[in-house]
C-alpha cells in the first residue's frame, strides 16, 4: 500500500477569456498548490498581456474562491476580469429608465 504525500501530483486547469480569444491550460501541480500558484504556474499571464494574477479574482467552476484555496485534481481555475460597470448601478439605471418612460407615456 502506497503512502500519499505532499509531493503527489496531481492535474488542474487554468482557465482565462477575454472577448476574443481564451486559453485553458492543462498543469501539474503538487498536492496542496492554491489557486493562484497554479494560474502563476500556467504561464497564462504570460499569453494575456496586462494580466496581473496578484489582483485578478479567482474561481473554481463558476463559485468565486480566496487565493489561498487549496486545489483538487480536476478543479479548473478560473481568473475572472474585472467588472466594467457595477452591477448594481447598471440595475439601478436600467430600474430609473423604465420608471421614466413609464411617466413619460403616463403624462
Amino acid at each position: 500500500m502506497s503512502e500519499t504525500s505532499e509531493t503527489d501530483m496531481i492535474q488542474v486547469e487554468v482557465a482565462y477569456a477575454l472577448p476574443d480569444r481564451q486559453a485553458i491550460i492543462p498543469v501539474n501541480v503538487a498536492a496542496g498548490t492554491t489557486a493562484l500558484e497554479a494560474a502563476r504556474r500556467s504561464g497564462v499571464a504570460l499569453r494575456f498581456e496586462g494580466l496581473n494574477l496578484e489582483d485578478s479574482r479567482l474561481g473554481i467552476f463558476g463559485k468565486l474562491v480566496a487565493p489561498d484555496q487549496v486545489l483538487q485534481a480536476g478543479d479548473r481555475v478560473e481568473i475572472y476580469r474585472p467588472l466594467k460597470a457595477d452591477p448594481k448601478e447598471v440595475r439601478k439605471a436600467r430600474a430609473a429608465r423604465v420608471k421614466e418612460r413609464r411617466q413619460e407615456s403616463d403624462g
